[in-house]
């Protein structure tokens, strides 16, 4: 057994603390001054720079990030869609007007954008009030969200 043939049993735990004189030097490889060369520098993660970006308003009423509706235009609705037939958040999904997205299901609001030619029953979704009229128009029934 030689002196130089001996190795440590166990790594080293900690690292190696550096700047302490020896032949680094005073910055010891971490270039000159800047949050990088500071002993126990963090950068922050991006996502708390997005939630500090957030506009928040202060009361307990308050809640930061509300739950939006899944928009579907009526000429979206009027070209999948057969006459007579239902349009629910699921069959919205079936069709593939939306994607599914969360465990607790989807909002959906229906925008009268574009013509409806055919006779369509809308259930368990929001219709504003230009859809409305056109899907009276048409003949269509619209059941109001409960």
């Amino acid at each position: 057994m030689q002196l130089s043939s001996l190795q440590p049993t166990h790594p080293r735990k900690d690292t190696k603390r550096i700047a302490r004189g020896g032949k680094r030097g005073a910055t010891a490889g971490r270039g000159t001054k800047g949050q990088k060369s500071r002993a126990g520098h963090k950068i922050r993660p991006a996502e708390r720079d997005m939630i500090k970006k957030i506009p928040k308003l202060r009361g307990y009423r308050f809640k930061s990030i509300s739950r939006r509706h899944a928009i579907v235009h009526l000429a979206d609705v009027d070209r999948v869609f057969t006459a007579g037939e239902k349009v629910t958040p699921a069959s919205l999904v079936a069709k593939g007007l939306l994607r599914r997205r969360g465990i607790s299901g989807i909002t959906v609001k229906i925008l009268g954008d574009g013509a409806l030619k055919k006779k369509i029953i809308v259930e368990g979704c929001a219709v504003s009030s230009s859809a409305a009229e056109k899907i009276a128009k048409a003949g269509g029934v619209v059941t109001p969200l409960s």
